[in-house]
């Protein structure tokens, strides 16, 4: 009978230390991130007097309450719109900003040196030192409560990003491909809409998703600039911090309900994500 017998190095990988630890710090290290979304998935569906039990009841039944409070009795289904429509608005107009400014200092490298480091270099004052002469000014403009003011502020913030990471992408472009359309008669404007811009979607998304997060999970400007009318998820979830103390059920519930939707876009999208990040930084 033929006898079919493994490698002799095949049972020392298998057992190879370095492989098994390996294995071990990622094991740990996503338990360490999951495991506290997966607590605050269980309490958003329990009750909301279980939710307050330590040590915790493991064969609690499924209950909504929580639920039910954030979506029917504190009107969290506004809050989520205006995030959404905020935060889609401010990356819409970065990208639209955002691709020109960037393929024209990928270029033609416009404005030097200088252009590329100052793009970043308006992010280093502290966004809280911006919060009073900004408040000022909305207040004396009528301006306060106002989502239009939101996702401008948004797009002031977020459009050195997607300026910086579209500079690195349009780079790794062959310019050989914009050059043939050139000689075909089409225009820069056309060559940059029909060719540039199709090639160019993984960064787009990328750019695209990492506007939107940044809008989506902030705070501070939300906080000042909103009102009743126009208040955002953070906001509103911190607003579950009373006097009386933490409602655990509804925080983890308006939790949940905050955090499923980047967590929804970044797995549909996640073949993009890691293209437009890394595009370009390998020659």
């Amino acid at each position: 009978m033929l006898r079919v017998t493994a490698p002799a190095g095949a049972a020392r990988r298998r057992l190879d230390p370095g492989r098994i630890g390996a294995h071990v710090v990622l094991i740990a290290s996503s338990l360490a991130i999951l495991l506290p979304l997966l607590w605050i998935v269980r309490t958003s569906i329990v009750s909301r007097r279980v939710a307050y039990h330590i040590p915790p009841e493991w064969g609690a039944p499924i209950q909504l309450d929580s639920w039910e409070a954030v979506l029917v009795d504190k009107g969290f289904l506004t809050f989520f719109a205006n995030s959404l429509g905020i935060g889609l608005v401010s990356t819409a107009l970065a990208l639209l900003v955002g691709v020109p400014a960037a393929y024209s200092i990928a270029r033609w490298r416009t404005g030097g040196s200088l252009v590329r480091v100052g793009v970043l270099a308006t992010q280093i004052l502290p966004a809280i030192t911006l919060v009073i002469p900004i408040f000022i000014i909305a207040r004396d403009l009528g301006l306060l409560d106002s989502q239009g003011l939101l996702a401008v502020m948004y797009l002031s913030f977020n459009l050195p990003f997607v300026v910086w990471i579209l500079i690195g992408f349009f780079r790794g472009l062959p310019v050989e491909i914009e050059e043939a359309g050139l000689v075909d008669g089409a225009s820069r404007l056309t060559v940059l809409t029909r060719i540039v811009v199709p090639i160019a979607r993984p960064g787009l998304i990328a750019a695209g998703i990492f506007s939107f997060v940044l809008a989506w999970n902030e705070f501070l400007f939300a906080f000042i600039l909103t009102g009743l009318e126009s208040r955002t998820l953070p906001v509103a979830l911190v607003g579950l911090i009373t006097q009386q103390g933490t409602q655990i059920g509804p925080m983890a519930a308006a939790t949940v309900l905050m955090s499923a939707p980047v967590i929804a876009l970044t797995f549909l999208v996640k073949r993009y994500l890691v293209t437009g990040l890394t595009f370009g930084s390998v020659k």
